[in-house]
């Protein structure tokens, strides 16, 4: 069985536990927390299930939702700008209007949960501050963001419940975080499936992948005095209106080092060198060298606002300003926290779909890249774009 399989059965395996109403622990990959979360679905949540977490978890229990249903709630999000290095999405903390006493027992706990995840339950129904902690997933899941947020309101989903769970990081009994064989001998012990996020990114890219190609076609490509056949790709996505344009040159497989270049459109800009760190230089700096290697990928991203009043207020309202540090076309530096994990998500299936595997990527953003390996995607250095 290939490693891809052995993921898709981890996956399916986790989620009969999820729709049995029972827990998983839920990990994530080295290169972004490396930790495990007990998961399940919040409909199925019982006072001995919030116990359970406080007692063996002894991490933050937290309700994940839909972006639907925070706003149905009227959640406010904890903060405007959203600093963490994961873009954790937490909204301000809620308790059950009614039915719950101080609100932190096991009972008020899971009371507030079901209550929040009714669906006939809105603003009416909550009060703010208490003693669960909501975070809100980003559409699309852990085909979008690679995070435990996502993938416990997926497994929910998949189980054909509610779109929201329960999640709880696991802590060793001295206080630190759980690893690797910590969190095996904790399964052990506790008869729990384990399933990481890698696991159900295959799953679903198996089932429902979220891109899907809308043209393509071979041509010939004249760049600086160079002539190069070129492949072109357009992808579309279900969730949004974005596309993306891609230019692949060569032969390109997962086990070789290639030339990547995700960027971040802005029509005006890019067509006409104008306002601010100009994305056409960066736009020519990338095919200059794609084309010097005869290999390589070039993926245009379409901006999530990208009309073209949009696009004229963004580009000229920086123009003349100085130039801010990194790369704001790079789809890292350029792009809101949100609509960046919608880059990484979709992007990273374009990349899949294109063949990539280890990527030497061109950017100027330190911006890391995390989960990013969930997609069976590598980067193995970072080419400075000059």
């Amino acid at each position: 069985m290939t490693k891809v399989a052995e993921g898709v059965v981890r996956a399916a395996a986790a989620i009969e536990e999820i729709r049995q109403g029972r827990m998983v622990v839920l990990t994530d990959h080295e290169d972004r927390e490396n930790e495990g979360d007990l998961a399940m679905a919040a409909e199925r949540v019982r006072p001995e299930d919030i116990n359970f977490m406080a007692t063996h978890g002894r991490g933050l229990i937290c309700l994940t939702m839909m972006p639907d249903k925070v706003k149905q709630l009227g959640l406010r999000m904890m903060v405007t700008d959203n600093e963490s290095p994961y873009n954790t999405a937490f909204t301000v903390s809620i308790e059950a209007r009614e039915g719950v006493s101080t609100g932190i027992s096991a009972a008020d706990r899971s009371h507030t949960i079901r209550t929040a995840i009714d669906p006939a339950s809105d603003a009416r129904h909550v009060i703010s501050p208490g003693h669960v902690f909501p975070l809100r997933a980003q559409t699309g899941g852990v085909l979008v963001r690679a995070g435990q947020t996502e993938g416990s309101v997926d497994l929910a989903r998949l189980a054909g419940m509610l779109p929201a769970g329960v999640i709880c990081e696991i802590m060793n009994e001295d206080g630190s975080m759980a690893r690797h064989d910590d969190l095996r001998r904790f399964c052990e012990k506790h008869k729990l499936v384990q399933c990481s996020i890698s696991d159900l990114v295959q799953y679903r890219l198996h089932h429902e992948p979220l891109v899907s190609l809308s043209a393509s076609s071979r041509i010939e490509m004249t760049f600086e005095g160079q002539t190069r056949m070129a492949e072109f790709f357009v992808f579309s996505t279900p969730i949004s209106q974005l596309e993306f344009l891609a230019i692949r040159l060569g032969t390109v497989t997962p086990e070789k080092s290639v030339l990547v270049r995700m960027h971040q459109g802005c029509m005006i800009s890019d067509l006409f060198n104008l306002g601010g760190p100009s994305g056409k230089l960066q736009l020519d700096q990338s095919l200059r060298r794609i084309f010097s290697e005869g290999c390589g990928v070039l993926v245009y991203m379409q901006n999530q606002n990208d009309s073209l009043g949009t696009c004229f207020s963004q580009t000229f309202a920086s123009s003349g300003k100085e130039a801010p540090s990194g790369d704001s076309s790079d789809a890292a530096g350029g792009a809101s926290a949100a609509h960046r994990d919608t880059n990484y998500g979709l992007g990273a299936q374009v990349l899949k779909y294109l063949n990539v595997g280890q990527m030497r990527l061109m950017t100027n953003s330190d911006q890391r890249f995390h989960g990013i390996r969930a997609y069976g995607l590598e980067v193995v250095e970072r080419v400075p774009l000059g």
